[in-house]
């Protein structure tokens, strides 16, 4: 197949070059070339666009000046290698480009295969780290699932640090990380309130997920049980001043996620209640896996992936093949096109 990337203007997330990728070169000792079977696209994927530069994202997979290749997760196999830890043939799951290939100098580490390549070398940890991926039938719930949910396992784990909460209230709550920590919330017994837009209202209503829906035109009318912890997963200064001024003194805590609301005006103004703290997953699973060791974490948040899967009857995978379906699906995304109830897997051929 022929190799091509998908690049994004690193200042204009909406500007998409689809663009055949250099001409092979030699592979440098320790190197292998991986062909890229599958991938999710989710609202995530705009977080790492929106936040490349302040968090790193885009030094992940260089691409030419201006430009970018965001970040996704994703099986891939390993067809050329002169890595002695990444034979011919072996299938890892991990970061991958919006690409058909990639080249990547795997070797092994303590829990799995790691990129050592030196522009990654400064980068998190957890997102320089691939594991060996036996194929599954769980596969395509896997690439969409694991790091979104991951994210919201750990969450849950990190506000479940803290015993008095009377409610959460999630932006951007149709994005499927908003949706795996109300359902962790709703098994804690919280009250949940979900904030989207008037078109996702209704399909998130249908969902069971939320004790509440309110859009974010009715936001500064909010109401939820004290006390109660923002969970921001939009980004959106307007929103988020919103809340905090709807809630008062009822809100207790303030905690940013994503940035799914990538064309929000990002000024802030001095917000009532709690200062608004920076949740970074990597360093949940650095405390965690300190603590558990990385089996116990992996066993942990197996358990609780199936468990989701198990319940999450409502969501179908849409499948799309080809870069020109992929750029499609990314415009979707972007916009905010994309039903709350469906996940996208993208296969480059």
């Amino acid at each position: 197949m022929t190799a091509w990337d998908v690049l994004i203007n690193r200042d204009d997330l909406r500007d998409v070059e689809l663009r055949h990728a250099a001409e092979k070169t030699d592979l440098a000792d320790g190197e292998a070339r991986l062909e890229v079977e599958r991938f999710a696209l989710t609202a995530n994927n705009i977080t790492y666009g929106m936040m490349g530069d302040s968090f790193g994202y885009w030094k992940f997979f260089p691409a030419p000046e201006g430009l970018g290749r965001i970040p996704v997760w994703g099986f891939a196999r390993v067809v050329e290698s002169k890595a002695p830890d990444a034979p011919v043939g072996l299938r890892i799951f991990g970061y991958l480009p919006m690409s058909s290939h990639f080249t990547a100098q795997l070797s092994k580490g303590r829990n799995g295969l790691v990129d050592v390549a030196q522009h990654r070398a400064e980068l998190p940890p957890t997102y320089n780290a691939y594991s060996e991926a036996p194929e599954d039938e769980m596969d395509d719930h896997r690439a969409l699932l694991r790091p979104l949910f991951m994210t919201s396992w750990l969450l849950d784990d990190f506000l479940g640090e803290d015993e008095d909460v009377g409610a959460l209230v999630l932006s951007s709550a149709s994005s499927k990380t908003a949706m795996g920590l109300a359902w962790f919330a709703r098994r804690r017994g919280l009250e949940v309130v979900g904030l989207t837009s008037p078109s996702n209202a209704a399909k998130l209503a249908e969902l069971g997920l939320y004790d509440r829906i309110v859009t974010y035109d009715q936001a500064g009318a909010l109401s939820a049980k004290a006390p109660a912890i923002y969970v921001d997963f939009a980004g959106d200064p307007q929103v988020t001043s919103a809340v905090h001024a709807a809630l008062g003194e009822r809100l207790s805590r303030s905690i940013i996620v994503g940035g799914t609301h990538w064309q929000a005006d990002r000024t802030r103004s001095q917000l009532p209640g709690p200062a608004p703290v920076l949740f970074f997953a990597p360093d949940q699973i650095r405390k965690r896996a300190g603590e558990w060791g990385y089996a116990e974490l992996e066993t942990r948040f197996m358990a609780a992936l199936r468990a989701f899967v198990a319940e999450a009857a409502w969501l179908s995978v849409k499948q799309h093949v080809g870069p020109e379906a992929l750029v499609a699906a990314y415009h979707d995304v972007l916009e905010g096109r994309a039903r709350p109830d469906e996940g996208h897997i993208i296969r480059p051929v």
